[in-house]
């Protein structure tokens, strides 16, 4: 039987989809497979290690078939995130997705000196908003609504465990996202990143407001 679209958390049996949402929207919400050799390091710093370290901050958008095609997850500390990240997970991927030698120079090796180097997470001048989050959803699913629901979802768990405030890192050229989460109410937090990037955070508390 076949039911309506619903937020529901994060299953094992998800992992697959996730990796294939993560990677098809991570060239600023487009797909990023022209642009790597191993489209496969993209989720193993940006959606894997959230769902392996922190299963009961992930949500996914189900397609009333069983099938994820969007997820909103994250740390509740990011620093303690960060920790655990170069204890329990780098390990289980470091292999398969080596550090580069020199400075990067390829966007593989771009992504694989960030898996290498979790503690840049810990951005200094982040002590208030300490949560972060990734939210991503395949294109026929963008535009409906669901992006809203998913971080009310997110929002909402944050806010039942006692977590004040959450942020997240973007690419400054990704104007879309950026739209979206001005509409989230979500607001620019100076602090020390690359150029390239900006990052964004607000309160969990009035969630329900969404």
């Amino acid at each position: 039987m076949i039911s309506s679209p619903v937020i529901r958390p994060y299953r094992r049996e998800d992992r697959p989809a996730l990796d294939d949402i993560c990677v098809r929207t991570a060239h600023n919400g487009r797909d990023a497979r022209p642009h790597y050799r191993d489209p496969g390091i993209l989720p193993a710093v940006f959606a894997a290690p959230y769902v392996h370290l922190e299963p009961e901050l992930a949500f996914v958008l189900d397609d009333g078939k069983g099938r994820a095609v969007g997820y909103v997850l994250g740390a509740a500390d990011t620093p303690r995130f960060a920790r655990d990240f170069r204890a329990a997970w780098l390990p289980l991927v470091a292999d398969r997705h080596p550090e580069p030698d020199g400075p990067p120079g390829t966007p593989d090796e771009e992504v694989a000196r960030l898996l290498h180097h979790p503690e840049r997470m810990s951005v200094p001048g982040l002590a208030a908003y300490p949560a972060h989050l990734h939210i991503d959803l395949l294109p026929q699913w963008q535009g409906r609504g669901y992006g809203r629901e998913l971080m009310r979802t997110f929002l909402k768990a944050l806010h039942g465990r006692g977590v004040p405030s959450v942020h997240l890192v973007m690419a400054k050229a990704n104007s879309s996202a950026r739209a979206f989460y001005d509409r989230m109410g979500f607001h620019e937090i100076e602090v020390p990143l690359d150029d390239s990037v900006t990052c964004l955070g607000r309160s969990t508390r009035d969630h329900d407001r969404l």
